[in-house]
């Protein structure tokens, strides 16, 4: 089951793309789209920095700037890479809002637990960063995508099954909605599947195919 993705009358149309990103799941919607686009995930690992009192939407903004800001440069100082003028490098940080408080990927099987627990019978928030940047300008352009997402009660050897899993490593907020969807899970939510799955594919494209326009 793969969320519902945009249509677009010419993918090679679109700048060629850079993902900063090592998603699995975002790539993967590249692919299906068949837009022009390489991966180069950025050296920085969000997992060892920490949000302090900063806002939740100016965390995943800061985040995803960092990363495209990191691929870049390393696009920039690859000699195997050709320097296209129509490239872009996109970031993106997807964060999970529970009553004030950010929950990103979970470090162990315990957190996941947790979160899944305080999420349960409850709504929370899905924020997605994204900031796109010209490696050969710096120039950048930064938006924050919301979606709201409505978890019913999950009976607690279902949790444990999916814990067992693994599948929620790697996850902000330890799941995947297209994947819990399908699984059954009493999930429902108000904006785009693909930004709560990690990048709003219908915005950004938008975004994508103006930035050297503007």
């Amino acid at each position: 089951m793969n969320p519902i993705l945009p249509q677009i009358d010419d993918p090679h149309a679109l700048p060629f793309m850079v993902l900063a990103s090592s998603s699995p799941r975002r790539r993967s919607m590249f692919e299906q789209l068949g837009v022009r686009h390489a991966v180069l995930p950025a050296s920085i690992d969000d997992g060892d920095l920490t949000p302090g009192a900063v806002d939740p939407s100016e965390w995943v903004a800061a985040l995803a700037y960092l990363k495209a800001a990191s691929s870049a440069q390393l696009f920039v100082n690859d000699p195997k890479i050709e320097h296209k003028l129509d490239t872009v490098v996109i970031g993106a940080d997807t964060v999970c809002v529970h009553g004030g408080k950010i929950l990103g990927q979970p470090g162990d099987r315990s957190e996941a637990h947790a979160m899944i627990i305080a999420m349960s019978d409850a709504e929370h928030e899905v924020l997605t960063g994204i900031a796109i940047v010209d490696p050969l300008t710096g120039r950048r352009e930064l938006f924050i995508d919301r979606s709201l997402v409505r978890v019913g009660v999950i009976p607690e050897h279902e949790i444990n099954l999916y814990l067992d899993s693994e599948q929620w490593r790697g996850k902000a907020g330890a799941y995947n909605i297209t994947e819990r969807l399908a699984a059954g899970w009493p999930i429902d939510f108000q904006g785009d599947e693909t930004s709560i799955v990690g990048i709003p594919m219908t915005r950004t494209l938008d975004r994508v195919a103006q930035f050297f326009v503007d």
